[in-house]
């Protein structure tokens, strides 16, 4: 299930994780984020409990771009036991961010 975050659930659902977290920072009018959103949407139903996939609109939220110092969207965050473990930055392919999130092998 895909879960929209702001700053008020942001900590929680990042530290309490005991699966990877893929974190879609993003917003409406930015013509890459919205090519990934359906791949970002079908990842979230795809990991099933192997993984959360979260989404976070820098317009609402510019506080958490800011402090994850993202500067270009779209920028996928994975985070593992509470820390960045791998940041993909610019529209790719469901591949990498398969990949990224371990749902397949490299």
């Amino acid at each position: 299930m895909l879960k929209h975050l702001t700053r008020a659930d942001f900590d929680s659902e990042i530290e309490n994780a005991k699966v990877p977290v893929l974190v879609d920072f993003w917003a409406p009018w930015c013509g890459p984020c919205r090519m990934i959103g359906p791949v970002v949407e079908e990842l979230a139903e795809q990991a099933g409990d192997k993984a959360s996939v979260c989404k976070v609109n820098v317009d609402d939220e510019p506080e958490l771009a800011r402090r994850f110092k993202v500067v270009s969207i779209p920028c996928v965050i994975v985070f593992r036991d509470g820390e960045e473990s791998e940041r993909i930055v610019g529209a790719r392919g469901r591949e990498d961010y398969e990949r990224a999130l371990g749902i397949i092998d490299n």
